[in-house]
């Protein structure tokens, strides 16, 4: 897994949708900071939330898992 991808993966589909770090977080039951972390390769979500992330953000699991969307 590549930080970065995932990371740079979350941030353009949380933009493309118009929500906020902490809309996104609040939606995850996490804080804008660990989005923020997430977004800048620094940490990748914890495995619970995974499934949930993917359904906000539109992708698979799998999609998100890789960085990238098929």
């Amino acid at each position: 897994m590549d930080n970065k991808k995932i990371g740079k993966l979350i941030a353009d589909l949380r933009k493309k949708q118009g929500i906020t770090q902490q809309e996104l977080g609040d939606k995850v039951g996490v804080g804008f900071r660990a989005v923020s972390k997430w977004e800048r390769g620094l940490t990748l979500p914890d495995i619970s939330i995974i499934n949930e992330l993917s359904k906000i953000l539109g992708i698979s699991s799998d999609e998100l898992l890789t960085g990238k969307i098929n």
